[in-house]
């Protein structure tokens, strides 16, 4: 096991884990927990090899520290993840303003980054609309979900133009006359500060703006995004099914598979291996929840805490093609 893979079992199981059930009650992760995890490298695990401390050998690695920081507190892993799209794209934007801006903070965790981007990707007319403008573009409309507000410094928004153009751009995320904020109340990840975001006429200079590019260009892509954000739900199950001991055996053999399948995945066959990894979590987190018995239905127990958990992360970021394969998988027995 490389140094980071232990720097990252112990803050789950050290700092993250024993503070759930009290992150779960809060209104916001404790900055302590986002100053460790930028002091072991991890804000910077999509970024440049040239600005990474971390040692972590391939992809599957970096889907592993996903799925132990979101085993130890998946409130604050969930803040936490929402870093990587914009540290990504600030790694490959040919605008160089952005990168000799932020490139370096966003890998160091020194300046941290959420992103708006489903309402302005997703089929149908865009929620966010960009217009183009002298020196810049205007967005207008509603990101339904931003996670980490008064938590993050950038925003990383995408918004549609007419011609089906996708305008990525970072954004100081300040509430003001362009730009206003309602918070959401979730069964889950509550203190992630989770928000819906109103855009009313918001300038974006051009030197903010990553890239612009057709969306079925970015649609190509989307299925590595949705092999990364599933690992959040095996580390849910992964939690679990520790909790369980000996009665967990069964499990952990079973969450190696799907792991498995989710990691080795063709893009085509992603939707349904997250649909997979998803139902599984929600499963292990029920017969954790059965095992324990009656003090599971407390309000500081971790079986109803992973539960809730598990039922939320069901639909988070979710397709048309994920949604079908979950109710596949929940109302017809012989997919179970």
């Amino acid at each position: 096991m490389s140094q980071s893979m232990r720097d990252a079992q112990h803050i789950a199981d050290q700092v993250l884990f024993p503070a759930a059930i009290e992150v779960d009650r809060a209104e916001r992760v404790p900055e302590t927990h986002l100053e460790l995890i930028a002091a072991k490298g991890f804000f910077g695990l999509a970024a440049p090899e040239e600005l990474t401390t971390l040692d972590l050998p391939d992809y599957p690695a970096v889907q592993r520290v996903v799925e132990l920081l979101a085993g130890g507190c998946l409130t604050t892993a969930f803040v936490w993840v929402q870093h990587h799209g914009a540290m990504s794209a600030v790694g490959q934007t040919s605008n160089e303003a952005v990168r000799a801006e932020y490139l370096a903070p966003l890998a160091a965790g020194t300046r941290r980054a959420g992103m708006a981007i489903g309402a302005a990707a997703r089929p149908g007319p865009p929620m966010l609309r960009a217009t183009g403008v002298p020196g810049g573009w205007r967005f207008n409309g509603t990101a339904p979900w931003v996670t980490g507000w008064d938590m993050i410094d950038t925003l990383y928004v995408a918004a549609r133009q007419d011609d089906d153009l996708l305008v990525w751009a970072l954004v100081d995320p300040t509430e003001g006359a362009s730009m206003s904020v309602r918070p959401l109340e979730m069964i889950a990840v509550q203190a992630s500060r989770t928000v819906t975001l109103e855009f009313h006429d918001h300038f974006v200079p051009a030197d903010r703006v990553t890239a612009v590019q057709p969306r079925s260009e970015y649609l190509e892509g989307d299925a590595e995004s949705l092999r990364f954000t599933g690992s959040l739900a095996r580390g849910v199950a992964d939690r679990a099914i520790r909790l369980m001991g000996e009665d967990g055996a069964a499990l952990s053999a079973e969450l190696a598979a799907v792991r498995d399948r989710l990691q080795q995945a063709a893009p085509q066959d992603v939707p349904a291996g997250r649909a997979v990894s998803s139902e599984f979590a929600l499963r292990a987190a029920a017969a954790l929840f059965v095992q324990q018995g009656s003090s599971s239905v407390l309000v500081d127990s971790h079986p109803q805490r992973l539960l809730r958990e598990a039922a939320f992360l069901l639909n988070f970021g979710t397709r048309p093609a994920i949604r079908q394969a979950l109710l596949d998988r929940l109302t017809t027995a012989k997919n179970r």
